[in-house]
Formats: structure tokens, C-alpha cells, sequence
């Protein structure tokens, strides 16, 4: 990666801005509520790349978890990362690192950006369903693998295909913008 800019640090900021924000925008419709997070981690990477983009989510987890109230429903601290729905959001992490690699290997024309981004979505699911899954046994409770993807990951794909759909649209004219 090369040397991070002033502008560089004030974009990352920008997008770990975005993702709260983002993450404040939801619908509380099952335990794990719908919110647009997933769209603000695609958006951060298709405008800023996978390097720059991963920082603007690594900020955006550091933030919250020193108690700033920027993931769903206004909350902050460690103890949101260490509950059930944490593994998703430290999962958007690795989205950022898959993206970041597969673009790095494979170029950054379209069909490249569309695959990391679904590799990425892929392994957040699988992190942060380990993650609900681990967490929910250790607080006594057992869930079924089938059950599990029922409740934490088949009701938000379409959600999560539309959110990237958008970002696609919308990334290129915001990075062509903002010549980022």
C-alpha cells in the first residue's frame, strides 16, 4: 500500500462516517435488524479500493468499539463487537480484505469487483454466523445450522444483492467525483 495522504485519511473518515450513519438506518424486522451497513461497506470500497476502503472499515469498528455510538440502533462498545450480531460487523473487515485481495490479484474491472465483493459478503456471512453461532452456545441456547442460516443469512441476501446493485451504480459517479 502506498503512503496514505491527508486526503487519503479524510476520505477513510468520510466512508467510516457513512457506515454509521448507515448503520443507524434500520429496520428492526427480525433479531438482526435490516440496516444499509452492507451498502456503506460495498460503497467504501468500490469508491476508495480495497486498501483505502478497508481502513474506512477498520476505522468505522474502531470506532464503535471504544463506545462511540455508531453501529445499529445507537450503540457502541466492546460489548456489541462480543454479542451475537458482532461477528457480522467485524465480519465486514474481511469483506474489506477479500475485496482488497481479489482486486489487487485480479484488476478492478467490473466482473472483478462484483466477484470480491460477493466473495467478501460470503465470508462475512460465514464469520459472523460462526461468530452468532458461538456466542449463542455459550449462552446456553442451541440453534441447528439450517436454523441458523434461516434466521441470520437467507432473509438478508436479497437485501444484500440489492445494496450491492446500488453501490455498483452509484460508487463509480461518487469516485469519479471526489477523483478518488
Amino acid at each position: 500500500m502506498k503512503k496514505l495522504t491527508v486526503r487519503d485519511l479524510v476520505l477513510c473518515a468520510l466512508m467510516a462516517a457513512l457506515l454509521a450513519v448507515c448503520a443507524w438506518i434500520s429496520f428492526p424486522v427480525l433479531e438482526i435488524a435490516y440496516t444499509l451497513q452492507t451498502f456503506g461497506v460495498f460503497f467504501a470500497l468500490l469508491v476508495l479500493g480495497g486498501a483505502r476502503g478497508t481502513l474506512a472499515i477498520f476505522v468505522y469498528i474502531l470506532l464503535g468499539a471504544v463506545g462511540l455510538p455508531v453501529f445499529t440502533g445507537f450503540r457502541g462498545g466492546i460489548g456489541t463487537l462480543l454479542g451475537v450480531t458482532g461477528g457480522y460487523i467485524l465480519g465486514f473487515l474481511f469483506t474489506g480484505l477479500v475485496y482488497w485481495l481479489v482486486t489487487g490479484l485480479l484488476g478492478r474491472k467490473l466482473w472483478v469487483k462484483i466477484l470480491a465483493l460477493v466473495l467478501g459478503l460470503v465470508v462475512c456471512y460465514a464469520f459472523g454466523s460462526g461468530w452468532f453461532l458461538t456466542v449463542y452456545f455459550r449462552n446456553g441456547k442451541s440453534i441447528g445450522v439450517w436454523a441458523l442460516l434461516m434466521k441470520c443469512v437467507i432473509p438478508y441476501l436479497p437485501a444484500d444483492i440489492v445494496k450491492m446493485a446500488l453501490a455498483l451504480v452509484l460508487a463509480p459517479r461518487v469516485a469519479k467525483a471526489v477523483k478518488a
